[in-house]
């Protein structure tokens, strides 16, 4: 690239953050990895705000009974051999797909507890509300080159709210998803319970059924450069022996793979999946990631930690490999993006971004269905300022 191209590119980035409010918003934002490399921006240490549960019908509780406890096996002798088909399909309860929660679990927290934030309920008009998993994707758009998104953004009551909605293809493929991948999935969920026990003391019982619809899901609030945040992600266990038991340094993520042997696929794992294991456990804050090795046959042959923090190094004299800067940097020009320009105040007014690989970010607007995603009882609620809603919606309400 050359310097002229280069100075070009810069440019067209630096229309996508305006320095004032006068600055008319940009139609696109480039996601070249070579316009945010530089300094690491400012994120703020997440810090826990609450939490909350999903049961097994997936219904919402504002408790913690969900959290489950890291319970790794002996670290003597030979690998722990976890068997991870067992129960497939016999004890396999996946959640169902086609229900599009949004934020709704999310939000019903937020109602509850607007009042206790701290700064009061006028620091929410700033922030930015979300997912973690959403911002994930942002991190890791930069470097992605086969998966595209839509984010859907509306403005309410000053706050931005991002919520990301299923592109055509990503539907398509779930709908076609092969048993094999639908295995492959089962096997995440089966790690955990060989991992994970229910109560600090007890130990992990792999004999009942995997259940995806029961979920622990962290609320933390947080910034990145100038932008503060407010998303919750979903957290596989607590610790009973970690250092802090300040949440979330107490939290583990549970991860598998399949064994490598050679060199090029620990290099491919590095500059793929070591990634977003990164992107993922940074933004929340989870200081280690403990991966389960697979053999062909389906068994756990092998564990190994991940800390958080050392994630970039294998990677970090890799020149096709990813870079945090890099990652950080982009999240924050495109919420930077989303807040020049989604300006009108409207819950029912959404702009859709939508990017592919290969291609800038692009915005459009839509009014009310298909895309408005704020729920009628979290508008009126707020708008009100009611102390709950008046009931818990079941979630196809």
């Amino acid at each position: 690239m050359d310097r002229r191209e280069t100075k070009r590119r810069a440019e067209e980035a630096d229309v996508a953050e305006p320095r004032n409010k006068l600055a008319r918003p940009a139609l696109s934002l480039p996601t070249d990895p070579a316009l945010y490399s530089g300094p690491f921006p400012f994120y703020r240490r997440p810090s826990e705000l609450g939490c909350f549960s999903l049961d097994a019908q997936r219904q919402y509780h504002g408790d913690a009974h969900a959290l489950r406890y890291y319970s790794p096996p002996p670290t003597y002798g030979q690998g722990p051999k976890f068997d991870l088909r067992d129960g497939y399909p016999d004890r396999y309860q996946p959640r169902d797909e086609e229900v599009r929660e949004g934020l709704d679990h999310l939000l019903r927290w937020l109602l509850d507890h607007r009042g206790q934030l701290e700064g009061g309920p006028g620091w929410l008009a700033g922030a930015i509300v979300t997912w973690r998993g959403h911002l994930t994707k942002l991190l890791t758009t930069p470097y992605e080159q086969q998966e595209g998104w839509q984010l859907a953004a509306s403005r309410f009551q000053g706050t931005l709210y991002l919520s990301e909605v299923e592109t055509p293809a990503a539907r398509a493929q779930r709908l076609a998803r092969p048993p094999l991948l639908r295995e492959l999935m089962y096997m995440g969920y089966k790690f955990e319970q060989y991992m994970c026990a229910d109560k600090p003391e007890s130990s992990p019982d792999p004999s009942g059924d995997v259940n995806t619809n029961v979920a622990f899901c962290s609320v933390l609030r947080s910034r990145l450069g100038n932008h503060p945040l407010l998303f919750s992600g979903e957290v596989d266990c607590t610790d009973p022996q970690a250092p802090s038991t300040q949440p979330p340094t107490c939290y583990v993520e549970l991860k598998t793979a399949k064994e490598m042997h050679r060199p090029g696929h620990w290099r491919s794992f590095y500059r793929h999946k070591l990634l977003k294991w990164w992107a993922q456990s940074f933004l929340l804050g989870v200081p280690n990631v403990v991966a389960g090795f697979r053999n062909p046959e389906g068994f756990i042959c092998s564990l190994k930690t991940f800390p958080t923090m050392e994630m970039f190094e294998y990677v970090r004299n890799d020149r096709d490999g990813w870079n945090p800067s890099v990652c950080m940097n982009f999240c924050a020009a495109f919420l930077s993006f989303a807040q020049n320009t989604v300006v009108q105040d409207d819950p029912r007014l959404v702009h859709l971004f939508s990017w592919e690989p290969g291609s800038p970010v692009t915005v459009s607007k839509h009014q009310d269905a298909p895309y408005a995603f704020l729920p009628t009882w979290y508008v009126e609620a707020m708008t009100q300022d009611l102390p709950s809603p008046p009931k818990t919606p079941s979630p196809k309400d």
